[in-house]
């Protein structure tokens, strides 16, 4: 819907007194809104309307936005402006495969670095997924709602967090952040059938199998196996709607 301003109601954090300049706090609050989907792929980021939401500058705006579009969370197209990005079938497919060869380095280098302690809070992240699901339910047989999917996106999140920190490598964390964040729409819509969040903690706990049995092929292997399905899944649901 690149033709709609900003579609619903969506309101800009006041801004506190913080050390950090404004123009990071208007980032800040813009990557999170669109992680979040507050703010959807492909809706239009009107300057005006950011300006009096936010309070804050013209130019303030547009160093956020040019910050977001080299992140690749925000596109521009000539005479049209700025616009949340959704990736194109063929951007999703080399986003899945660099996706998959980078957290294949990234386990490598935690099973070769990571402590014990870390190694056993990879495998609380995967406990506390599965806690959700269990307070949690399909509302109907299409599968999870967007909010349940994206609490469990946020507890997914935490297990690469604690990936990165044992991996100790600054490097891979920037660019896996990076692919990270342009790829979440792509992993609420591989994650919204009936089946697919309980064969994620599944296939997680079997990573972290690996990962404690300090076997970083197995463990690499079957990590990329987990994204090249979530990848299938992805992709068929962008096949279909184009």
């Amino acid at each position: 819907m690149l033709d709609d301003p900003l579609a619903e109601p969506w309101s800009f954090p006041l801004l506190g007194r913080t050390a950090a300049p404004v123009r990071e706090q208007v980032v800040a609050a813009l990557r999170q809104a669109i992680l979040d989907f507050q703010l959807k792929p492909g809706q239009r980021l009107v300057e005006r309307e950011l300006i009096e939401s936010m309070g804050v500058s013209r130019t303030t705006v547009r160093e956020a936005l040019s910050v977001l579009t080299s992140e690749g969370l925000v596109a521009v197209i000539p005479q049209r402006g700025a616009h949340v990005a959704a990736p194109s079938l063929d951007d999703a497919e080399d986003l899945y495969d660099v996706r998959a060869s980078l957290e294949s380095l990234v386990v490598r280098r935690f099973v070769e670095r990571a402590t014990d302690e870390q190694v056993a809070r990879l495998g609380r992240t995967v406990d506390e997924m599965a806690s959700l699901l269990e307070r949690e339910s399909p509302d109907d047989a299409d599968g999870y709602s967007a909010s349940e999917i994206r609490e469990f996106l946020a507890a997914k999140d935490v297990f690469y967090d604690v990936l990165v920190e044992g991996a100790q490598s600054a490097s891979l964390t920037q660019l896996l952040e990076s692919i990270q964040a342009r790829v979440r729409v792509l992993r609420v819509t591989s994650l919204a059938t009936r089946h697919r969040l309980p064969a994620v903690v599944t296939e997680m706990r079997e990573i972290v199998a690996a990962i404690a049995a300090r076997n970083p092929d197995r463990a690499a292997r079957l990590l990329t196996e987990h994204i090249q399905t979530a990848a299938r899944l992805a992709l068929r649901t962008l096949r279909d709607n184009a």
